[in-house]
């Protein structure tokens, strides 16, 4: 018989209301796993065990006429979103003790819908990095083999999610922070449309780039939690585009987009970078079942090249500068302090030059592809990348530059602030996941989500488990982990 977590985030919503399983059963359930693997993995920050449990009984008191499509289901927030009387580090020693007196708008939307919170997952320091190694928790590791990384900034939500811990989870997104964790794990990330999710109340919004969004096992659950999240704010810098009718939980079981044009290309689109074979099938297949699905795929430019790199590169200093109280500098990675002095160094005139001259860019290369209802691109440029590859004998100057190499896809869309998710279409011949990023046109968030289910049910369903997924004897963190265990 399926354990609890064996079940999708829906299902385990739909076994709460048939009354075979009760919310506090769940929970306990997902705790022991988090007991068990939680360090294994290193997905958990702070877990909430006891808040948790009364959140699940408030959720089985709750009157089934109340109840939305996630009621009573865990999750878990990243922590470097606001969530009040709960430590919230922002993956910084700097940080360690930090209690919000405040929720997150998007943490307050999850609580109000039933989901039941089990803790906050580890993040980069400040979400400076593509890799959640810091000094506040062990490093998310990908449940798929454990010497590799779960990636980042959302690697403690992706390694939650794929090793059972939780069965979706809240991200955010400001370069490629929950598209890369999927990719790397084997989930659908999923990163909205400028607006549609709140990123208030703090904030400026960080010139539009950065948006929560949800990253799960299968493309229902994502839109069903971003059901949840997608309400809006009065306030907010962004006007969020229209929802559509039925919600996205509605266009992912419909799966019906109609015929769409797609623009194909595997270019590197930040660096001049050679592309991992793997990451290029992956592209590769997942053409060719949009062409048997019906839709045309047509080869394209990619809208950005490396030329803008240097835009792009003082944009991320600038964003490193969040306040961090003096007495704590000293605790920040040695990346961070090097971002920071970097960021420090750029003037406002520079600062507003860039932006506008990024923007430019950003417009043409949009005007080349704008025949196309989609874009399909790798999602990063190497499938996998070991614990330890960014920094260990490297420089943060090093450091820096190996991330741009192996993620040169997925900021572009976060100037762009149009939607975009990373897919497990493919796998390398070790059995590991590899993701295509698939975008849509800004506010067309329901073709996009329709689209990616299309693409599931294509595949057979992305709902794959790695060995780990039976327990933490089942894999060995200094080895491999990989396998699929059935469901």
């Amino acid at each position: 018989m399926a354990e609890p977590h064996d079940l999708t985030a829906l299902e385990q919503a739909e076994a709460i209301v048939r009354g075979e399983l009760s919310s506090l059963e769940v929970v306990e359930h997902h705790l022991r796993r988090v007991d068990a693997l939680g360090d294994t993995v290193g997905a958990f920050v702070t877990v909430t065990a006891g808040q948790a449990r009364e959140a699940a009984r408030a959720a089985d008191a709750t009157p089934p006429g109340e109840r939305g499509p996630l009621h009573g289901v865990p999750t878990a927030i990243k922590d470097l979103t606001l969530t009040a009387g709960v430590r919230t580090t922002f993956g910084s020693a700097a940080f360690a003790d930090f209690v919000p007196p405040v929720d997150a708008d998007v943490v307050r939307f999850i609580k109000a819908a039933g989901l039941v919170i089990l803790g906050k997952t580890t993040t980069s320091e400040l979400g400076c990095s593509l890799y959640s190694e810091g000094l506040v928790a062990p490093p998310a590791r990908n449940p798929w083999d454990l010497s590799y990384t779960a990636g980042g900034s959302s690697g403690g939500a992706a390694a939650a999610v794929a090793a059972g811990l939780v069965p979706v989870a809240q991200g955010s997104d400001g370069g490629g922070s929950l598209r890369i964790p999927a990719s790397l794990c084997g989930l659908i990330g999923y990163k909205p449309s400028r607006g549609l999710v709140s990123s208030g109340p703090l904030g400026f919004g960080a010139y539009g780039l950065p948006s929560n969004g949800p990253i799960g096992r299968t493309v229902a659950d994502v839109a069903a939690l971003l059901d949840v999240m997608a309400a809006a704010v009065p306030g907010e810098p962004y006007l969020p585009p229209p929802s559509p009718a039925g919600g996205y939980l509605g266009a992912a079981r419909a799966a019906a987009p109609g015929r769409l044009r797609v623009g194909r290309f595997t270019a590197a689109m930040l660096v001049d970078e050679p592309v991992h074979p793997d990451c290029v099938a992956a592209v590769d297949r997942a053409a060719a079942l949009l062409t048997a699905a019906g839709h045309e795929v047509v080869e394209v430019p990619p809208p950005l090249g490396p030329e803008v790199w240097p835009l792009f590169e003082t944009l991320w200093y600038v964003l490193a500068l969040t306040p961090v109280p003096p007495e704590g500098e000293h605790l920040l990675l040695p990346l961070t302090r090097f971002m920071r002095s970097r960021g420090a160094d750029v003037s406002a005139g520079t600062l507003t030059t860039t932006l506008g001259e990024l923007q430019t860019q950003v417009r043409a290369g949009v005007r080349r592809t704008a025949g196309c209802d989609l874009l399909l691109c790798p999602t990063l440029s190497a499938p996998q990348a070991p614990v330890g590859w960014f920094t260990q004998g490297r420089t943060p100057e090093e450091d820096f530059d190996r991330q741009r190499r192996f993620s040169p896809y997925c900021a572009v869309f976060n100037v762009t602030g149009d939607p975009s998710v990373s897919l497990p279409v493919g796998t390398t011949a070790e059995g590991l996941p590899v993701g295509v990023l698939l975008t849509g046109r800004y506010g067309a968030d329901a073709t996009l989500i329709a689209t990616a289910a299309q693409l599931e049910r294509s595949c057979g369903g992305w709902d794959r488990h790695p060995v780990v997924w039976r327990g933490v004897d089942s894999a060995n963190v200094s080895g491999s982990g990989v396998g699929r265990s059935p469901r």
